[in-house]
């Protein structure tokens, strides 16, 4: 199963930003888990879209207010929740910030 963790910090992970991630995703490569995945670039360089009413609304930066933004996101393809867990707990964005992990979907969810 396929599972997206979506790396978040506040504004001081900006400056954790070009450390790399210590070998991290060079293992996972090696091992076939990683399925896909990139850093993206601040907030503040975001412009949000809305269709309301056939309108199209764009608005500059991210549309919701948090603490904390996602700053990169990796497709693990794992065997179950647990070694998602497992691999995510040892990114070290999760020492500064935290990850979100979640199941996707697949084909067969949309048939």
């Amino acid at each position: 199963m396929q599972y997206l963790l979506m790396i978040c910090g506040d504004e001081t992970a900006e400056e954790h930003a070009n450390d790399g991630c210590g070998g991290w995703s060079e293992d996972l490569e090696r091992r076939g888990k990683i399925r896909g995945g990139g850093g993206l670039r601040p907030p503040t360089e975001a412009t949000t879209i809305r269709v309301r009413d056939g309108e199209v609304l764009l608005t500059d930066g991210p549309f919701t207010e948090a603490k904390e933004q996602i700053g990169g996101f990796v497709i693990l393809d794992c065997a179950d929740l647990d070694e998602a867990l497992e691999l995510a707990a040892r990114h070290p964005a999760a020492t500064y910030g935290s990850i979100e992990v979640r199941p996707m979907l697949g084909p067969e969810d949309f048939t």
